[in-house]
């Protein structure tokens, strides 16, 4: 991999971002990076990104071998320096030229939606990896997977990568032979231009509610909705909810830059859709639907019939109808697809642990308003006559502020017999806080008990031994196996993990 110097500024001159080049003494760049504690050989290329940035950071960088850098300022350094007017949008087209433009050479699946992206890519990498072998790349909230290689699996860092990282991740998954990729598009995405300049063959829009919105996130509703949309806008095919608030505004942006034709939508209310599903059964152990496809160009993809996801949970038939779709303008069978539904498991999401004696455990990566209000409301419609549905959540500190007074408003609505509210990546913040400002929104005269319990593995035993006939809901952390303290990921098992160490001290392994 190289870029040259050249190539470098007639690049950023195209896109209107260069400003200058100072000591243009370098020609040739064969590294990149934006982390300066770790500088690789040969002759690297510093991208100085972020607000917080240093300049003692570009210094240690060039001190370890930097001998360019990318930033908004020019810096008194005796190296080559780029200055750009948006380092970010800089960092993405010069990563995707020096990793020679890898998008080339992939089918890219984007998802985006405030709940709903990893269950909706892990359904859809199932299915392309059923219908075509294993040739399909998967970038999640959860695991990266670049290749078929167990070491070509990893624990993600971020739900989209850093621009400089993707187009990386996508120059590996191409010399693995991988022919797809399946991707979730968060807002933060477009928010910081990590994929600034990359097109979507296909862009899903599943659905959007008040999310990340707050100090460090998007200033307000309207912005976050509109950095979703741009998925739409740099998408060849888009796939939308159109039973989803908002479904006008997000249709209209799609229409902006995709012909009539490559618009499709789904849903099981709206009036008009191409696809609509209707649920036929749904339990604790798996949901059924039926496809029906009701346009011509849905008919044309052939991918109508009866499938049944492995997820539980009747809210889980739109994502898994949203996988069925794309698998399908992917060029998969109907067939290939069936199998591969019903045999996705997802680390972390509707985790079931029957016990004996102390109820069913559910974990769930349930972690804003909409999915704990459709989560607890679809274990209390699957909860044994005279069962009580408790609930052990907490919320994250220095970001998604909205999403404090929204658990507060759901535990009330579905109506929880008992909340544990306990700590969730409490990052600068008290964890008691953060649990005051939940519980100031919950209220009393609909949910039954609330109590906070500072360690969240205490809370999830408590909740487990008071449980008799009840639902047990462990929300929020999922398969995440630690906790972010004042900068700090410190090691903790995982709720799943938990939750079972628990089940087995209490003697409540139910027999097999």
């Amino acid at each position: 991999m190289r870029l040259t110097l050249t190539q470098a500024v007639t690049l950023l001159k195209e896109h209107d971002l260069l400003i200058k080049v100072v000591n243009p003494q370098v020609t040739e760049f064969t590294a990149v990076t934006y982390d300066s504690r770790h500088i690789p050989a040969g002759q690297p290329l510093f991208f100085c990104k972020g607000v917080g940035f240093k300049a003692d950071y570009l210094a240690m960088a060039i001190d370890h071998g930097a001998v360019g850098y990318v930033a908004t300022q020019a810096y008194e350094q005796p190296v080559t320096g780029i200055v750009v007017k948006d380092d970010q949008k800089a960092m993405a087209l010069l990563a995707a030229a020096f990793y020679d433009y890898p998008q080339n050479d992939l089918f890219i699946v984007g998802i985006t939606g405030t709940k709903g992206k990893t269950t909706t890519a892990y359904f859809t990498h199932n299915a392309l990896t059923a219908s075509a072998g294993p040739q399909t790349a998967l970038l999640s909230t959860l695991n990266t997977i670049l290749g078929p290689q167990p070491d070509q699996t990893f624990k993600s860092h971020l739900t989209t990568p850093e621009s400089l990282d993707l187009f990386a991740y996508m120059r590996q998954a191409v010399d693995n032979k991988m022919t797809h990729l399946v991707m979730e598009v968060s807002s933060q995405a477009y928010l910081k231009h990590r994929v600034y300049g990359l097109t979507f063959d296909v862009g899903i829009f599943l659905n959007i509610s008040p999310d990340h919105i707050g100090r460090n996130e998007h200033p307000t509703f309207a912005n976050y909705l509109f950095c979703k949309e741009q998925l739409l806008v740099n998408a060849r095919t888009c796939l939308i909810n159109a039973d989803m608030p908002y479904f006008a505004a997000v249709q209209q942006a799609a229409q902006t830059t995709t012909a009539p034709e490559r618009i499709f939508t789904f849903g099981q209310t709206a009036p008009e859709v191409d696809f609509r599903y209707q649920s036929v059964l749904s339990d604790l152990a798996e949901s059924k639907f039926q496809l029906r496809a009701e346009s011509p160009k849905a008919q044309a993809l052939q991918v109508a019939g009866e499938y049944i996801a492995s997820v539980p949970g009747d809210y889980n038939e739109g994502n898994a109808t949203a996988a069925v779709i794309t698998a399908g303008l992917a060029g998969a069978k109907a067939a290939a697809i069936q199998t591969a539904l019903q045999k996705t498991h997802i680390p972390g999401r509707m985790e079931v642990l029957p016990t004996k004696g102390h109820g069913t455990v559910y974990v769930d990566y349930a972690h804003d308003y909409a999915s704990v209000k459709r989560l607890v409301a679809f274990l209390r419609s699957q909860t044994p006559a005279g069962g009580k549905v408790i609930v052990v959540l907490g919320a994250p500190g220095d970001k998604g502020i909205s999403r404090r007074p929204g658990f507060g408003k759901a535990l009330s609505e579905e109506r929880a017999d008992e909340v544990i509210l306990t700590t969730d990546d409490p990052g600068f913040e008290d964890p008691k806080t953060i649990a005051d400002e939940i519980a100031a929104h919950i209220d009393p005269q609909k949910v039954g008990h609330v109590q906070y319990i500072a360690d969240r593995a205490q809370a999830i035993a408590t909740a487990i031994t008071m449980s008799h006939n009840d639902m047990v809901v462990i929300a929020g952390k999922g398969a995440d196996a630690y906790q972010k303290v004042k900068g700090q990921d410190l090691p903790y098992p995982n709720d799943l993990v938990v939750a079972k160490q628990v089940i087995e001290k209490l003697g409540a392994q139910p027999e097999k």
